[in-house]
């Protein structure tokens, strides 16, 4: 057995201690964008720091806890904290969850869903905004899946023309429709941070086909494809990246922006749940 088959063996071999059920759905909770926890019927909740291998969250928003419950009667496991690679951790660190989550004997996760806070580029988007995300382009400079592959989690060559899964688009999209709530459909870039981009850098980024841009996403998607995850994004613009009005930000209102525009990802999430 490889050293990464062993290590997802001994860290769900900590989660059956607490539950052996199957969960079909993960969640991954972006910067500000906890609150769904709070929709959760929680069963069990387990630190990141009690689970072998695990990294440990680092960045202001992200609590580092892995909770285990059910959302409109459907098994969900839930991050609340996300992995960057600004933080220092390789790519296989920060999609490891991931791989826990979808591993043979895990935790049966089939439908990956996660959300993030960016920055709006494309002009007509707005700061509060939602971004289901369509495509994406990886600009962190680095790649999850580099490396030895293990052919027990995926193929060596995994296609990725349909990244976000255009029927949980449409689910979504629908949602959003019948309660009255605004989404784009765009192209998601991220870069590694953790500085925010320039205003070259974002003329350069709307340029070659970005609508939003962000720091985190990508690898998980990645790997949750590589594991055959059927995967929904949903970014909220937390701020206006326009180069020739570009006015300073920070963390806080980052933060402050994704808190206030989250009730609106927190129902459409809610509601893709239910019917899937």
């Amino acid at each position: 057995m490889s050293t990464l088959l062993e290590k997802i063996k001994e860290t769900l071999s900590v989660i059956h201690e607490k539950t052996e059920d199957d969960y079909p759905v993960g969640i991954i909770l972006g910067t500000g964008l906890g609150g769904l926890v709070k929709e959760i019927e929680i069963e069990h909740e387990i630190d990141y720091a009690d689970l072998p291998h695990f990294p440990l969250s680092t960045v202001e928003s992200h609590q580092g806890r892995l909770i285990f419950g059910k959302i409109n009667g459907k098994k969900v496991v839930a991050m609340q904290g996300r992995f960057h690679f600004y933080e220092g951790y390789t790519m296989q660190q920060i999609t490891y969850p991931v791989r826990v989550m979808s591993a043979k004997g895990g935790l049966g996760v089939k439908t990956l869903l996660v959300s993030n806070a960016c920055g709006g580029m494309n002009p007509d988007y707005r700061k509060g905004d939602l971004m289901l995300m369509v495509d994406h382009i990886n600009f962190i400079g680095d790649n999850p899946l580099i490396g030895k592959n293990e052919d027990e989690l995926g193929p060596r060559f995994p296609d990725m023309s349909e990244p976000y899964n255009l029927e949980l688009i449409d689910i979504a999209e629908k949602v959003a429709l019948e309660n009255q709530i605004k989404v784009h459909k765009g192209v998601y870039v991220a870069v590694p941070g953790p500085n925010l981009e320039t205003k070259a850098e974002y003329r350069f980024l709307l340029q070659i086909g970005a609508d939003v841009v962000g720091m985190s996403t990508i690898p998980e998607n990645i790997v949750a494809n590589h594991m055959g995850m059927k995967v929904l994004g949903i970014s909220i613009v937390t701020d206006e990246c326009f180069p020739d009005n570009l006015k300073p930000v920070d963390v806080n209102e980052i933060i402050a922006a994704a808190m206030k525009a989250e009730p609106k990802m927190t129902l459409i999430m809610k509601e893709v749940i239910k019917r899937l």
